[in-house]
């Protein structure tokens, strides 16, 4: 970490502030709507419904920002708003107040995201992979503090829990704008609308994004179908916390590892598509288990082997997607890349998502629980053919460039 600017070790501890500060709050925001305020299903759905859609719908604002007024001010903007909707969320009972922390939580993720992975790119130099490695390790490991640190402060109410998330987000806030560096935006030479037509008809950038649907289909089930093996496998609620366990302990140890071992043998095309083959692997080994009868902890194993292989794909592949999404265009769109890639992706993995949900209920209807296993487990080789066959027409970053066919006339004069 140390080897790296003063800009992206702040880019680092902020990943890890934002996933402690987030995953805090938002895994027990429903049962806080639902039961402490007595809001129907339906009214808890809207809320979290609007904070995802602000979020996923406006990442191409916060690309095109990042582009236009500059990476930092945007960041420092996202974590500024998010302080204001976490705090709302403490603050305000009523329906239109819990909208407006929804609307304002979503938005401060809209900015912030594309903006930290722009100038960690910028920044990153030669070494975006790595960069993005570490980026990964950091935000992981928030990812398991912020739901362990929010169980606790729940002991106390939500509304500690939901202060303390602002708390983080203000901290975040104020280091940024007083280290991180401001560095000289360079105009795209057009309008946000030209910006988004260019990036939009780069077929090979859009390609790649659809491709990515099985990656982020599948992390997405580290959070519905795996921890649902695992309590299903046990009989105990908490069993789900080991699924996140053992993925922050695999990231820990060894994602910068792989990441560095793999950059020095073979493409990136080929890693990605090798990640996300192992991330559809992972899911034949519950597939073992689902629906049998259980054998409690025994059971459990297979599951908690399918959430090591998922961690370990997404450890080989999302590093080197990252560092590939800048050089599909132009460095001054590059925060507009990867804004338009979260859409894309985000879109396309909602489809999936609701793939993996109609083939849950169908199992569990029919007596197959294995169905939903083996949904997933199509993704990864889907999603992998669909990287190996752009990378073949060499329409990814870096990739070799197709081989045109001899003309017969010239053939006949070699």
């Amino acid at each position: 970490m140390r080897r790296f600017p003063v800009a992206v070790q702040l880019l680092l501890v902020n990943q890890l502030g934002v996933n402690t500060g987030f995953y805090l709050l938002i895994p027990y925001l429903a049962t806080h709507l639902g039961e402490n305020l007595g809001m129907s299903a339906a009214v808890v759905g809207i809320v979290l419904g609007v904070r995802n859609l602000s979020q996923q719908g406006l990442f191409i604002v916060g690309g095109s920002a990042a582009d236009r007024l500059g990476a930092r001010g945007v960041i420092i903007a996202g974590c500024a708003l998010r302080t204001v909707g976490f705090a709302l969320f403490a603050l305000g009972d009523g329906l239109s107040v819990l909208l407006a922390a929804s609307v304002l939580s979503g938005l401060a993720g809209a900015l912030f995201n594309p903006a930290v992975r722009a100038y960690l790119a910028q920044e990153a130099g030669e070494r975006k992979a790595e960069a993005f490695a570490l980026f990964n390790v950091f935000a992981t490991t928030g990812a398991l503090i912020g739901p362990l640190l929010g169980s606790a402060l729940l002991l106390v109410d939500f509304r500690t829990s939901a202060l303390t998330a602002a708390g983080i987000f203000a901290v975040l806030t104020v280091a940024q704008a007083l280290v991180l560096p401001a560095r000289k935006v360079e105009p795209s030479g057009g309008s946000v609308l030209a910006d988004w037509r260019e990036v939009v008809g780069n077929r090979a950038f859009l390609g790649f994004a659809l491709a990515m649907v099985g990656m982020f289909t599948l992390e997405n089930q580290l959070y519905l179908l795996l921890p649902d093996g695992a309590r299903q496998a046990t009989g105990w609620d908490g069993a789900a916390g080991l699924v996140f366990l053992v993925g922050t302990l695999a990231n820990l140890a060894l994602q910068l590892r792989i990441t560095r071992y793999l950059t020095s043998y073979g493409s990136r095309a080929r890693w990605i598509a090798a990640g996300l083959a192992l991330m559809g692997l992972a899911f034949l080994p519950p597939a073992t288990v689902a629906g049998s009868a259980t054998d409690g902890w025994l059971d459990a194993v297979p599951v908690l082997l399918g959430a090591l292989l998922l961690h370990l794909g997404v450890m080989v592949a999302s590093p080197f997607v990252m560092e590939l999404i800048p050089g599909f265009g132009r460095p001054e769109l590059t925060g507009t890349y990867f804004g338009i890639f979260y859409v894309v992706s985000g879109v396309a993995a909602a489809v999936g998502n609701t793939v993996v949900g109609w083939a849950m209920d169908t199992g569990e209807r029919s007596d197959a629980g294995w169905l939903p296993w083996v949904c997933c487990a199509l993704f990864g080789p889907a999603s992998a053919g669909g990287v190996a066959w752009l990378h073949r027409r060499g329409a990814l970053p870096g990739s070799p460039a197709p081989v045109a066919p001899v003309p017969d006339a010239e053939r006949s004069n070699a």
